[in-house]
Protein backbone atom coordinates (compact mmCIF):
# COMPACT_ATOMS: atom_id res chain seq x y z
CA UNK A 1 0.00 0.00 0.00
CA UNK A 2 2.60 2.48 -1.10
CA UNK A 3 3.98 5.53 0.63
CA UNK A 4 3.46 5.83 4.36
CA UNK A 5 4.29 9.46 4.98
CA UNK A 6 2.74 10.23 8.36
CA UNK A 7 3.90 13.81 8.84
CA UNK A 8 1.03 15.61 7.16
CA UNK A 9 0.65 18.86 9.14
CA UNK A 10 -2.17 18.83 11.65
CA UNK A 11 -3.20 20.95 14.61
CA UNK A 12 -1.56 20.19 17.92
CA UNK A 13 -3.88 18.07 20.04
CA UNK A 14 -6.06 17.07 17.10
CA UNK A 15 -5.31 13.35 17.38
CA UNK A 16 -7.27 10.93 19.46
CA UNK A 17 -5.05 8.96 21.83
CA UNK A 18 -3.89 5.65 20.42
CA UNK A 19 -4.58 2.82 22.83
CA UNK A 20 -3.03 -0.56 23.40
CA UNK A 21 -5.39 -3.38 22.51
CA UNK A 22 -6.90 -5.10 25.58
CA UNK A 23 -4.69 -8.13 26.34
CA UNK A 24 -4.81 -9.93 22.96
CA UNK A 25 -3.66 -13.54 22.82
CA UNK A 26 -0.28 -14.19 21.27
CA UNK A 27 -0.44 -14.71 17.55
CA UNK A 28 0.54 -18.12 16.19
CA UNK A 29 2.58 -16.21 13.65
CA UNK A 30 4.86 -15.01 16.44
CA UNK A 31 5.34 -11.47 17.63
CA UNK A 32 4.52 -9.53 14.47
CA UNK A 33 3.31 -6.11 15.57
CA UNK A 34 -0.20 -5.41 14.32
CA UNK A 35 -2.00 -2.06 14.27
CA UNK A 36 -5.70 -1.31 13.94
CA UNK A 37 -7.75 1.65 12.71
CA UNK A 38 -11.51 1.90 13.12
CA UNK A 39 -13.55 4.59 11.37
CA UNK A 40 -17.18 4.96 12.46
CA UNK A 41 -18.94 7.28 10.06
CA UNK A 42 -22.51 8.41 9.57
CA UNK A 43 -23.21 5.55 7.19
CA UNK A 44 -20.42 2.96 7.56
CA UNK A 45 -18.37 1.18 10.18
CA UNK A 46 -14.92 0.17 8.89
CA UNK A 47 -12.00 -1.59 10.54
CA UNK A 48 -8.52 -2.24 9.17
CA UNK A 49 -5.84 -4.33 10.89
CA UNK A 50 -2.35 -4.31 9.37
CA UNK A 51 1.32 -4.96 10.03
CA UNK A 52 4.27 -2.88 8.82
CA UNK A 53 5.82 -4.02 5.55
CA UNK A 54 8.71 -2.09 4.03
CA UNK A 55 7.69 1.53 3.64
CA UNK A 56 4.02 0.61 3.80
CA UNK A 57 1.86 -2.01 5.44
CA UNK A 58 0.14 -5.29 4.69
CA UNK A 59 -3.54 -5.74 5.59
CA UNK A 60 -4.12 -8.59 8.01
CA UNK A 61 -7.88 -8.27 8.48
CA UNK A 62 -10.65 -5.88 7.46
CA UNK A 63 -14.33 -5.29 8.12
CA UNK A 64 -16.92 -2.97 6.61
CA UNK A 65 -20.65 -2.72 7.20
CA UNK A 66 -23.31 -0.14 6.35
CA UNK A 67 -24.87 0.77 9.72
CA UNK A 68 -26.59 4.11 8.96
CA UNK A 69 -25.75 5.49 12.38
CA UNK A 70 -26.96 8.92 11.29
CA UNK A 71 -30.35 7.75 10.02
CA UNK A 72 -33.01 10.19 11.22
CA UNK A 73 -30.44 12.53 12.77
CA UNK A 74 -31.30 15.45 10.49
CA UNK A 75 -34.83 15.56 11.86
CA UNK A 76 -34.40 14.54 15.49
CA UNK A 77 -30.90 15.73 16.36
CA UNK A 78 -30.29 12.38 18.05
CA UNK A 79 -28.98 8.92 17.21
CA UNK A 80 -31.97 6.60 17.09
CA UNK A 81 -32.23 3.40 19.13
CA UNK A 82 -32.39 1.30 15.96
CA UNK A 83 -29.29 2.97 14.50
CA UNK A 84 -27.40 2.49 17.77
CA UNK A 85 -28.34 -1.19 17.89
CA UNK A 86 -27.15 -1.74 14.31
CA UNK A 87 -23.90 0.04 15.02
CA UNK A 88 -23.23 -1.79 18.27
CA UNK A 89 -23.71 -5.12 16.45
CA UNK A 90 -21.03 -4.09 13.93
CA UNK A 91 -18.70 -2.82 16.65
CA UNK A 92 -18.98 -6.14 18.49
CA UNK A 93 -17.65 -7.83 15.36
CA UNK A 94 -14.78 -5.32 15.33
CA UNK A 95 -14.05 -5.93 19.01
CA UNK A 96 -13.89 -9.67 18.39
CA UNK A 97 -11.42 -9.18 15.53
CA UNK A 98 -9.25 -6.94 17.70
CA UNK A 99 -9.15 -9.57 20.44
CA UNK A 100 -8.26 -12.39 18.04
CA UNK A 101 -5.38 -10.50 16.39
CA UNK A 102 -2.05 -9.57 17.93
CA UNK A 103 -2.87 -5.85 17.87
CA UNK A 104 -0.23 -3.73 19.58
CA UNK A 105 -1.86 -0.32 19.07
CA UNK A 106 -5.30 0.79 17.92
CA UNK A 107 -7.08 4.06 17.26
CA UNK A 108 -10.84 4.31 16.80
CA UNK A 109 -12.54 7.48 15.59
CA UNK A 110 -16.11 8.69 15.08
CA UNK A 111 -17.09 11.51 12.75
CA UNK A 112 -20.06 13.68 11.77
CA UNK A 113 -22.99 11.72 13.22
CA UNK A 114 -21.41 11.66 16.67
CA UNK A 115 -20.23 15.27 16.35
CA UNK A 116 -23.76 16.42 15.60
CA UNK A 117 -25.94 14.17 17.78
CA UNK A 118 -27.15 15.43 21.16
CA UNK A 119 -26.62 11.93 22.54
CA UNK A 120 -23.26 11.39 20.83
CA UNK A 121 -21.24 11.36 24.06
CA UNK A 122 -23.74 9.00 25.66
CA UNK A 123 -23.39 6.66 22.69
CA UNK A 124 -19.57 6.75 22.91
CA UNK A 125 -19.76 5.77 26.58
CA UNK A 126 -22.10 2.90 25.80
CA UNK A 127 -19.81 1.61 23.06
CA UNK A 128 -16.93 1.49 25.52
CA UNK A 129 -19.00 -0.22 28.19
CA UNK A 130 -20.38 -2.89 25.86
CA UNK A 131 -17.48 -3.53 23.46
CA UNK A 132 -14.34 -2.17 25.13
CA UNK A 133 -13.68 0.07 22.11
CA UNK A 134 -12.58 3.63 22.94
CA UNK A 135 -14.12 5.84 20.25
CA UNK A 136 -12.85 9.40 19.95
CA UNK A 137 -14.95 12.02 18.15
CA UNK A 138 -12.57 13.86 15.83
CA UNK A 139 -13.04 17.29 14.31
CA UNK A 140 -13.94 17.86 10.68
CA UNK A 141 -10.44 19.24 10.10
CA UNK A 142 -8.78 16.14 11.53
CA UNK A 143 -11.09 13.96 9.43
CA UNK A 144 -10.06 15.84 6.30
CA UNK A 145 -6.35 15.58 7.06
CA UNK A 146 -6.51 11.87 7.83
CA UNK A 147 -8.33 11.23 4.54
CA UNK A 148 -5.61 13.09 2.62
CA UNK A 149 -2.86 11.21 4.45
CA UNK A 150 -4.53 7.92 3.58
CA UNK A 151 -4.99 8.47 -0.15
CA UNK A 152 -2.73 11.25 -1.49
CA UNK A 153 -0.28 8.77 -3.06
CA UNK A 154 -2.91 8.09 -5.73
CA UNK A 155 -2.87 11.68 -7.05
CA UNK A 156 -1.71 12.08 -10.62
CA UNK A 157 1.74 13.67 -10.96
CA UNK A 158 1.62 17.34 -11.82
CA UNK A 159 2.22 20.90 -10.75
CA UNK A 160 0.01 23.31 -8.93
CA UNK A 161 -2.42 22.62 -6.10
CA UNK A 162 -4.64 19.55 -6.11
CA UNK A 163 -8.06 19.00 -4.56
CA UNK A 164 -8.89 15.92 -2.48
CA UNK A 165 -12.49 15.28 -1.45
CA UNK A 166 -14.24 12.86 0.87
CA UNK A 167 -18.01 12.49 0.50
CA UNK A 168 -19.20 10.93 3.74
CA UNK A 169 -22.56 10.09 5.21
CA UNK A 170 -23.01 13.28 7.22
CA UNK A 171 -20.50 15.72 5.72
CA UNK A 172 -18.18 16.35 2.79
CA UNK A 173 -14.58 17.41 3.27
CA UNK A 174 -12.65 19.34 0.61
CA UNK A 175 -8.88 19.76 0.99
CA UNK A 176 -6.60 21.84 -1.23
CA UNK A 177 -3.04 20.54 -1.06
CA UNK A 178 0.41 21.43 -2.35
CA UNK A 179 2.31 18.35 -3.61
CA UNK A 180 5.66 19.91 -4.44
CA UNK A 181 7.26 17.90 -1.62
CA UNK A 182 6.93 14.25 -0.69
CA UNK A 183 4.68 15.15 2.21
CA UNK A 184 1.66 17.14 0.99
CA UNK A 185 0.95 20.49 2.63
CA UNK A 186 -2.64 21.47 3.35
CA UNK A 187 -3.24 24.90 1.84
CA UNK A 188 -6.93 25.19 2.69
CA UNK A 189 -9.84 22.96 3.68
CA UNK A 190 -13.61 23.10 4.02
CA UNK A 191 -16.24 20.88 5.62
CA UNK A 192 -19.82 21.07 4.37
CA UNK A 193 -22.65 19.57 6.49
CA UNK A 194 -23.94 17.50 3.59
CA UNK A 195 -23.16 13.85 3.05
CA UNK A 196 -25.22 11.13 1.41
CA UNK A 197 -27.39 10.53 4.50
CA UNK A 198 -27.88 14.11 5.69
CA UNK A 199 -28.62 15.43 2.19
CA UNK A 200 -31.03 12.59 1.37
CA UNK A 201 -32.97 13.16 4.59
CA UNK A 202 -33.08 16.94 4.16
CA UNK A 203 -34.58 16.85 0.65
CA UNK A 204 -37.31 14.20 0.36
CA UNK A 205 -37.42 12.30 -2.93
CA UNK A 206 -40.27 13.02 -5.34
CA UNK A 207 -41.86 10.53 -7.70
CA UNK A 208 -41.78 10.59 -11.49
CA UNK A 209 -39.18 11.88 -13.91
CA UNK A 210 -39.95 15.54 -13.26
CA UNK A 211 -39.96 15.00 -9.51
CA UNK A 212 -36.59 13.24 -9.56
CA UNK A 213 -35.09 16.02 -11.67
CA UNK A 214 -36.41 18.67 -9.27
CA UNK A 215 -35.07 16.79 -6.24
CA UNK A 216 -31.64 16.51 -7.82
CA UNK A 217 -31.49 20.22 -8.65
CA UNK A 218 -32.51 21.13 -5.09
CA UNK A 219 -29.72 18.92 -3.77
CA UNK A 220 -27.19 20.51 -6.11
CA UNK A 221 -28.29 24.03 -5.10
CA UNK A 222 -28.00 23.27 -1.39
CA UNK A 223 -24.52 21.78 -1.79
CA UNK A 224 -23.41 24.65 -4.03
CA UNK A 225 -24.46 27.14 -1.34
CA UNK A 226 -22.51 25.26 1.34
CA UNK A 227 -19.38 25.18 -0.87
CA UNK A 228 -19.56 28.92 -1.70
CA UNK A 229 -17.13 30.22 0.97
CA UNK A 230 -14.50 27.69 -0.11
CA UNK A 231 -15.13 28.41 -3.80
CA UNK A 232 -14.23 32.06 -3.26
CA UNK A 233 -10.86 31.09 -1.80
CA UNK A 234 -9.81 28.67 -4.53
CA UNK A 235 -7.09 29.74 -6.99
CA UNK A 236 -8.37 30.66 -10.42
CA UNK A 237 -6.99 29.81 -13.84
CA UNK A 238 -5.20 26.55 -13.10
CA UNK A 239 -4.09 24.93 -16.37
CA UNK A 240 -4.45 21.30 -15.36
CA UNK A 241 -6.49 20.64 -12.27
CA UNK A 242 -5.89 17.43 -10.36
CA UNK A 243 -8.75 15.87 -8.41
CA UNK A 244 -8.87 12.82 -6.15
CA UNK A 245 -11.90 11.42 -4.38
CA UNK A 246 -12.18 8.96 -1.53
CA UNK A 247 -15.56 7.65 -0.40
CA UNK A 248 -18.20 5.06 -1.04
CA UNK A 249 -19.82 7.45 -3.49
CA UNK A 250 -16.83 7.85 -5.80
CA UNK A 251 -15.93 4.14 -5.71
CA UNK A 252 -19.53 3.16 -6.41
CA UNK A 253 -19.80 5.55 -9.36
CA UNK A 254 -16.47 4.31 -10.68
CA UNK A 255 -17.80 0.75 -10.53
CA UNK A 256 -20.86 1.75 -12.53
CA UNK A 257 -18.62 3.58 -15.01
CA UNK A 258 -16.55 0.41 -15.46
CA UNK A 259 -19.67 -1.75 -15.83
CA UNK A 260 -18.59 -4.15 -13.08
CA UNK A 261 -20.83 -7.08 -12.15
CA UNK A 262 -19.60 -6.81 -8.55
CA UNK A 263 -17.33 -4.48 -6.67
CA UNK A 264 -13.64 -5.05 -7.40
CA UNK A 265 -11.24 -3.00 -5.31
CA UNK A 266 -8.30 -3.88 -7.56
CA UNK A 267 -10.09 -2.32 -10.53
CA UNK A 268 -11.34 0.76 -8.68
CA UNK A 269 -8.59 1.85 -6.27
CA UNK A 270 -6.21 4.06 -8.24
CA UNK A 271 -8.50 4.39 -11.27
CA UNK A 272 -8.29 7.65 -13.23
CA UNK A 273 -11.71 8.27 -14.78
CA UNK A 274 -12.77 10.97 -17.26
CA UNK A 275 -14.74 13.63 -15.41
CA UNK A 276 -17.27 13.77 -18.24
CA UNK A 277 -17.95 10.05 -17.86
CA UNK A 278 -18.47 10.39 -14.09
CA UNK A 279 -20.85 13.28 -14.71
CA UNK A 280 -22.78 11.14 -17.16
CA UNK A 281 -23.04 8.29 -14.65
CA UNK A 282 -24.18 10.74 -11.94
CA UNK A 283 -26.87 12.32 -14.07
CA UNK A 284 -28.11 8.95 -15.30
CA UNK A 285 -28.42 7.52 -11.79
CA UNK A 286 -30.12 10.63 -10.46
CA UNK A 287 -32.89 10.34 -13.04
CA UNK A 288 -33.47 6.58 -12.66
CA UNK A 289 -36.26 5.16 -10.56
CA UNK A 290 -35.20 3.71 -7.19
CA UNK A 291 -35.99 0.21 -8.48
CA UNK A 292 -33.76 0.67 -11.53
CA UNK A 293 -30.90 1.94 -9.36
CA UNK A 294 -31.30 -0.97 -6.94
CA UNK A 295 -31.08 -3.41 -9.85
CA UNK A 296 -27.56 -2.26 -10.71
CA UNK A 297 -25.11 -4.80 -9.23
CA UNK A 298 -22.70 -2.29 -7.68
CA UNK A 299 -25.46 -0.25 -6.05
CA UNK A 300 -28.18 -2.59 -4.76
CA UNK A 301 -30.91 -1.80 -2.27
CA UNK A 302 -28.63 -0.51 0.49
CA UNK A 303 -27.29 2.34 -1.64
CA UNK A 304 -30.15 2.97 -4.06
CA UNK A 305 -31.67 5.84 -2.07
CA UNK A 306 -28.39 7.44 -0.95
CA UNK A 307 -26.41 7.39 -4.19
CA UNK A 308 -28.39 10.29 -5.71
CA UNK A 309 -27.16 12.65 -3.00
CA UNK A 310 -23.62 11.44 -3.65
CA UNK A 311 -24.06 12.18 -7.35
CA UNK A 312 -25.28 15.70 -6.56
CA UNK A 313 -22.27 16.36 -4.34
CA UNK A 314 -19.81 14.98 -6.89
CA UNK A 315 -21.20 17.05 -9.75
CA UNK A 316 -21.06 20.18 -7.60
CA UNK A 317 -17.42 19.45 -6.77
CA UNK A 318 -16.73 19.21 -10.50
CA UNK A 319 -18.36 22.62 -10.96
CA UNK A 320 -16.13 23.96 -8.20
CA UNK A 321 -12.91 22.35 -9.49
CA UNK A 322 -13.42 21.53 -13.19
CA UNK A 323 -10.80 18.84 -13.65
CA UNK A 324 -10.70 16.75 -16.80
CA UNK A 325 -10.14 13.54 -14.83
CA UNK A 326 -10.94 12.18 -11.39
CA UNK A 327 -8.70 9.91 -9.36
CA UNK A 328 -10.56 7.28 -7.35
CA UNK A 329 -9.34 5.98 -3.99
CA UNK A 330 -10.69 3.07 -2.00
CA UNK A 331 -8.64 4.20 0.99
CA UNK A 332 -8.70 7.14 3.34
CA UNK A 333 -9.14 7.73 7.06
CA UNK A 334 -8.21 4.23 8.22
CA UNK A 335 -5.05 4.19 6.14
CA UNK A 336 -4.16 7.66 7.41
CA UNK A 337 -4.56 6.47 11.00
CA UNK A 338 -2.40 3.40 10.39
CA UNK A 339 0.38 5.45 8.85
CA UNK A 340 0.47 7.80 11.81
CA UNK A 341 0.45 4.94 14.31
CA UNK A 342 3.26 3.10 12.57
CA UNK A 343 5.39 6.21 12.08
CA UNK A 344 5.00 7.23 15.71
CA UNK A 345 6.10 3.82 16.98
CA UNK A 346 9.23 3.57 14.83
Amino acid sequence: MGDVSANLPHRQGGDAPARSAPSPPRSRAGFARHYAALDLGTNNCRLLIARPQGDGFAVVDAFSRIVRLGEGLAGSGRLSDAAIDRTLAALRVCADKLKRRNVALARSVATEACRRAANGAEFIARVHAETGIHLHIISAEEEARLAVLGCHVLLEPGEGPALVFDIGGGSTELVLIDTTSTVPTVLDWHSAPWGVVSLTESIPARDGAAGRAATYERMRALVRESFAPFAQRLPAGADRRRLLGTSGTVTTLASVHLGLDRYDRAAVDGLIAPAAAMREVSSSLAHMSPADRAALPCIGRERADLVVAGCAILETILDLWPAERIGVADRGIREGILRRLMAASR
